[in-house]
């Protein structure tokens, strides 16, 4: 039996077969909801703090406590290949597992406290479908922190036909990732400053990054589409040398035709004294990511740029035009195949709307 208290704060109880957390002999609260996999004392909290031991059982201070609802375009969140000019019901709660110096949502992810509207699961399935969306994304702050919450409204929207989407910074468990098969249809999974060891360590408050690409590996096993983001910070988290390994690591254990996008930073929180990244250090990177034999290479916060469209990998014909954070132009035919060549270009879904048809 499980049970879910939508009050100040939330008994998690097993769900599916499926719990994460558990019960020591001590008195103490295991959670291995994220990486850091916390031995919680009694009347106290993980690194995110909503996550709490209360009477040795494991309470969630932000259950359905929502910080943030908006719609907004897939594209937004950031994804390339994935429903693309669909627009998506986009939550977040407060709290985040890692503590990143350069936070750019800080108003949430820094916020402790499960403040939010109480919103229940199938609410916002409702709220979802009439704002005539077609999926949920749950983003803004780190979706692994509220991961009950986000997989019972995950089961309530697959039931009413849309799709799921989490905006995750990936340090998460294998146990998550599993409890995701089935609800989650896809992933942005963000690394920042091209993972380097002691980048995270320094400015995110993670040994590494080897935990994420664990959890990147075993979504793939469980058939959860996947995409990369790679937050580029000038001087501190630029590294070509680690860019090279991250691509390398990408292209061979999750496959050449993963999307990467790699992004401008905007200084925020307590870096507010760093510089924009320049475009020619994104385009380095880009240019390490092609050689690599990555196929589908972005770059991101630059509106208008030419290394935001997709491109077939074979011919190089222009296969989707994006302005901004929107698809406008659209030049695949049957099964998303490009129409010069015939290459199937692996984009799940085709847009809905008037689209420039290019040539």
């Amino acid at each position: 039996m499980h049970k879910y208290l939508l009050s100040h704060n939330a008994i998690v109880e097993k769900k599916g077969g499926i719990m994460l957390w558990n019960r020591l002999d001590d008195g103490k609260v295991s959670c291995f909801a994220c990486a850091r996999r916390c031995q919680i004392p009694e009347g106290s909290h993980g690194f995110c703090v909503v996550r709490q031991n209360k009477g040795g059982k494991l309470h969630l201070a932000n259950y359905g406590k929502l910080e943030a609802m908006q719609i907004d375009p897939i594209e937004k969140k950031p994804f390339n290949h994935f429903m693309p000019g669909s627009e998506v019901f986009s939550i977040g709660t407060t709290s985040c597992n890692l503590a990143c110096l350069f936070c750019q949502n800080p108003e949430m992810s820094k916020e402790s406290g499960g403040r939010g509207a109480e919103v229940p699961p199938k609410q916002v399935v409702e709220l979802a479908i009439e704002s005539g969306t077609q999926g949920i994304a749950y983003t803004y702050n780190e979706p692994t922190i509220f991961i009950e919450y986000a997989l019972e409204v995950a089961k309530l929207a697959h039931k009413k036909g849309l799709y799921n989407v989490f905006v995750t910074n990936g340090y998460m468990t294998k146990e998550v990732v599993q409890a995701m098969k089935g609800l989650i249809d896809a992933v942005v999974v963000d690394f920042k400053g091209n993972g380097e060891k002691e980048f995270v360590s320094k400015f995110s408050a993670i040994s590494s990054s080897d935990l994420i690409k664990e959890a990147l590996i075993e979504m793939k096993k469980q058939g959860i589409h996947i995409e990369i983001t790679d937050l580029i910070i000038p001087t501190v988290g630029d590294s070509l040398a680690a860019c090279n390994e991250l691509t390398k690591w990408i292209c061979d254990n999750l496959g050449p035709d993963t999307p990467i996008q790699f992004t401008r930073f905007h200084p925020d929180y307590k870096m507010t004294d760093y510089p924009e990244t320049s475009f020619d250090s994104l385009k380095e990177h880009y240019d390490v990511a092609k050689e690599n034999g990555l196929n589908y290479v972005y770059i991101g916060n630059v509106p208008s740029n030419p290394f935001e469209n997709t491109y077939c990998p074979k011919c190089g014909k222009l296969a989707i035009e994006r302005r901004g954070l929107y698809t406008a132009g659209w030049a695949l035919g049957k099964n998303n195949a490009c129409k010069s060549c015939k290459t199937a270009i692996p984009i799940i879904g085709k847009p809905n709307g008037n689209l420039i048809a290019l040539q």
